[in-house]
């Protein structure tokens, strides 16, 4: 079998923005694949390499990124930008009310998740925003379509502080 690894980065950031009361939402409650725990364990391995503190899990970004790897899948295009959106849209569709984002995508057709991570950490701006200080939360998406061929989201998030 062939590999092939494919990796894109994107970094965004947002005004202060106020959501309308009756938008704010709890979180829904978070339950990790396999995969999504293995590649969490992995990004906060590498960012205790350089004595930063783990990444937190953020429900909201394992909603955004689990739906993006998903289009990204059925679609069988790794891009950013898919309908229209991009990473800023997507976490305001999940209301997650950012500061802060950036976002990395990978696709294979079969690596393993140590190979996404090796590939992501040997990317200049992959392992910018693996290992960006600023970032507190991350959420995780992994997604296989019909053709075997499996799409990656990392979203990083700093959210503004609810009052």
């Amino acid at each position: 079998m062939r590999f092939l690894i494919l990796f894109l980065s994107v970094f965004c950031l947002s005004a202060p923005f106020a959501p309308a009361a009756d938008d704010k939402k709890d979180p829904p409650p978070l339950k990790l694949s396999d995969d999504e725990k293995t590649l969490l364990d992995l990004t906060n391995a590498e960012r205790a390499k350089e004595k930063l503190p783990p990444l937190k899990a953020n429900p909201l970004l394992f909603q955004a990124a689990r739906d993006h790897s998903a289009n990204m899948a059925k679609k069988g295009e790794m891009k950013h930008v898919l309908d229209g959106k991009n990473p800023q849209d997507r976490l305001d569709a999940v209301h997650y009310d950012l500061r802060k984002c950036g976002e990395n995508i990978a696709y294979s057709d079969g690596s393993s998740l140590q190979d996404i991570m090796k590939g992501w950490m040997n990317s200049k701006v992959h392992r910018e925003n693996i290992l960006d200080p600023a970032f507190a939360e991350v959420g995780i998406g992994v997604a296989r379509n019909d053709k075997g061929e499996i799409y990656y989201t990392q979203d990083f998030g700093v959210a503004f502080e609810k009052p």
